[in-house]
């Protein structure tokens, strides 16, 4: 949750940022405008500046508390109401101060050259209007109007332009906490796999040396090594949710080695991996499932049996093979997984590589052999 606050903590940052020095630059244009006779107009600055803070309060109400409070609730009728009253009513506000104050005070234009040789013009006062000039209370009214609706025009411009951008923050926002709620979710449920393969291999583990104690005393006793070697893999590399293939094949190397401790020369266990193994990262306990299941289904101590581990790296893809002999007595069972089941190593990988996998299952009179595609993640930590 503290990452979740500080993430929203940042975007509201860049947000306050980015439209206060959009408002700031807007708010210059009048200044840099009005420098074009040499000196600046305050009163002509000014009266632009009432005209930008109309509309900048406009964006702020709009932007701010209609918007979340009223439009994203759904209250439609209640938010085109009230932003066309405030719009209206603020533009409607600034026409008044116009017509009322700056009308009334002529601007004073500062003096211009007009030729060489020549004296300035001066402009410093108003021009006064032909004799007998009387503008009429319809031309005013006219005029008053036509400013009106630019400026009504302008006021919803700014108001879409508000709507958009929150529209758009919202969304981006609710994104981002999706996502984050599904890295969550995929840790949990990732999580939960892993304590279901881990009792799961060591109860499989252990009735494999008890078996063995009475063929072997001394292959038992190298086996319980090899068990705390794996066990340490399990406790510590695995918990981290992603890990070397260096580390995941020799997990794997030291699995078979076990096995082969336990069954006779009939039982051919093949394992083949490359000599040049990169510098990727893949999720732990990937393959042992199948691997358990491969010596679970496919060994016999009557008839002579194989398990294969094959493991390739072609087109940047990881190209695992695991392939198993079958028997008349377990045919009934055929694919029948037992401890996490198919179900769960298919929501494995998929919650691992979406759609990025491929996995392949045939099932014969003798033999069952499963083909697993995946990516290969080169010099990078595991994305989940």
């Amino acid at each position: 949750m503290t990452i979740g606050k500080k993430k929203i903590s940042n975007f509201s940052i860049i947000e306050l940022c980015s439209i206060s020095i959009l408002w700031f630059a807007i708010f210059s244009l009048p200044f840099f405008q009005n420098r074009i006779f040499g000196t600046v107009i305050w009163e002509r600055v000014f009266n632009q500046w009432i005209i930008i803070s109309a509309f900048l309060i406009i964006f702020i109400l709009n932007t701010y508390i209609l918007v979340p409070k009223i439009l994203f609730l759904k209250k439609y009728l209640l938010y085109i109401v009230l932003i066309s009253f405030i719009s209206a009513t603020i533009t409607f506000g600034v026409i008044w101060i116009q017509l009322n104050h700056f009308s009334r005070n002529p601007i004073e234009m500062p003096p211009m050259e007009i030729g060489p040789g020549l004296p300035p013009m001066e402009l410093g006062t108003s021009m006064p209007p032909p004799k007998g000039f009387r503008p009429n209370q319809q031309s005013i009214q006219n005029s008053a109007n036509k400013i009106f609706f630019d400026y009504l025009i302008i006021a919803l411009l700014v108001v879409g332009t508000g709507t958009t951008e929150k529209t758009l923050i919202r969304w981006v926002y609710e994104e981002n906490k999706r996502k984050d709620t599904e890295k969550e979710q995929l840790k949990t449920e990732l999580a939960l796999l892993r304590h279901q393969i881990n009792p799961h291999f060591l109860m499989n583990t252990l009735n494999n040396i008890h078996a063995l104690m009475d063929i072997n005393v001394e292959n038992a006793k190298e086996s319980v090594i090899r068990l705390s070697t794996l066990m340490r893999y399990l406790l510590y590399d695995s918990s981290q949710g992603k890990t070397s293939i260096k580390k995941e094949l020799q997990f794997i190397e030291s699995y078979i080695e076990l096995m082969r401790l336990r069954y006779s020369e009939k039982v051919k266990i093949d394992f083949q991996v490359p000599q040049e193994i990169p510098e990727a990262v893949i999720p732990p306990l990937l393959f042992i499932s199948f691997i358990e299941n491969a010596f679970k289904h496919g060994v016999s101590y009557r008839h002579e049996s194989y398990v294969q581990f094959k493991f390739e790296i072609l087109n940047e893809k990881i190209n695992c093979t695991i392939r198993n002999s079958k028997h008349p007595y377990n045919t009934i069972e055929k694919t029948k997984y037992s401890g996490i089941g198919m179900e769960n190593i298919r929501r494995s990988l998929e919650l691992l590589y979406k759609t990025d996998y491929d996995m392949q299952i045939s099932d014969t009179e003798n033999e069952f052999e499963v083909k697993l595609i995946i990516p290969l993640y080169e010099n990078q930590m595991f994305s989940h």
